[in-house]
This record gives structure tokens, sequence and C-alpha cells, in this order.
């Protein structure tokens, strides 16, 4: 099992370095619920499936990040308090990558 560190910044504002494994498959969106760097029910309403941006997330490192999706695009195109940063966790898959990336959750509403 491979690891890596990524950085979370809550919505209270505190900083949580996290490992995340590379071979399960997870997203973002999954770290920060397995972690519970939110309230239950706050995060990940539609279970993954880009449809209602409660997992928006701000990245706040250089990283290479994947290619937005239609979907993706159009569900942020519709949120609150976007930001050129935005992505959707739930679209945000973990990989080697990734190791050492630093995200803000985005406010609840």
């Amino acid at each position: 099992m491979t690891d890596i560190k990524i950085h979370i910044t809550d919505r209270e504002g505190t900083t949580h370095e996290v490992d995340a494994p590379t071979d399960m498959n997870m997203n973002l969106m999954e770290i920060v619920r397995s972690y519970e760097l939110a309230p239950e029910g706050t995060i990940g309403i539609c279970g993954g499936m880009a449809m209602c941006a409660s997992c928006q997330c701000y990245v706040e490192s250089n990283h290479e990040l994947p290619e937005m999706s239609d979907d993706e695009d159009a569900m942020l195109a519709e949120a609150f308090n976007v930001k050129e940063t935005s992505r959707l966790g739930c679209q945000l898959h973990i990989h080697p990558e990734l190791d050492g990336l630093r995200v803000r959750l985005a406010p609840e509403e």
C-alpha cells in the first residue's frame, strides 16, 4: 500500500496533514469524510456524482490536476463561492502525483 500526504484546511481554518492511499481508488471527498474533516452530512451529499458541489475545495498548491469534466464544470458554474482554483473533491482521484497537495474546503453555502 502506498500512501501520500495531503494537506487539507477545514472550514474552521485548521490544516490537517493526512495520509491518503493511492491503491484504493479513493477521491479527495472520500478522504475528507474518512478523516471527519467536515460535519457529517455537509460534504459529499450526492455521493460523489458531481451533482451538488458540497465537496468544493480550493486547490492551493501547483499540482497538475486532471482535466475538469463537463459535469464538474457545469456544477461549479452553478455553485456558490467559486474561485479560479475551485474543484470538486469527488472528481479528484488520489494518485501518487498528488503527494503534497494542498486544498482548502469551500464554505458550506
